[in-house]
């Protein structure tokens, strides 16, 4: 009866774990999806013409973006040593084994998010500040994203 609750106990943590750390994977896919979600949705379908130029939504894109590339250290402190479920990308261990680099590779995306924030006025300022940002992203992208499908 005893090993069976100690049996019982061990399986428990080690779910726990599972658990914590899929939590943690979890939080930097969102955190991804979020940015994505600004640049990619909003900002470049609208240089693409795919959906209409729309100043509030422009705005609001930026302003997210910046509010959660501030979160990227903080969110990729902790290495998960695994990926989200289904997934299409996740962090490459690189991210932990040179998280001086990867870190630094976070304040050139946000002085080019405040260097366009607030001069974005038509189409032509939107392309330009889409290639500004994105070609930062692309900076991180290129080193420590991986494609898993």
């Amino acid at each position: 009866m005893k090993r069976t609750m100690i049996v019982a106990g061990i399986l428990l943590l080690g779910a726990g774990a599972v658990m914590a750390q899929q939590e943690i994977a979890v939080q930097q896919d969102n955190l991804m999806r979020s940015q994505a979600k600004s640049l990619y949705t909003v900002i470049q379908k609208m240089t693409k013409g795919e959906i209409p130029y729309n100043q509030k939504a422009v705005d609001e894109a930026l302003t997210n973006l910046e509010a959660d590339v501030a979160k990227i250290a903080k969110t990729f402190e902790v290495n998960p040593k695994q990926d989200v479920v289904d997934a299409r990308y996740g962090a490459s261990q690189k991210v932990w084994q040179n998280k001086a680099d990867f870190d630094s590779k976070i304040p050139p995306v946000q002085k080019a998010i405040a260097n366009v924030k607030g001069k974005v006025k038509d189409l032509a300022s939107l392309k330009v500040a889409y290639s500004s940002i994105n070609d930062r992203c692309t900076d991180c992208h290129e080193t420590y994203r991986v494609k898993l499908k």
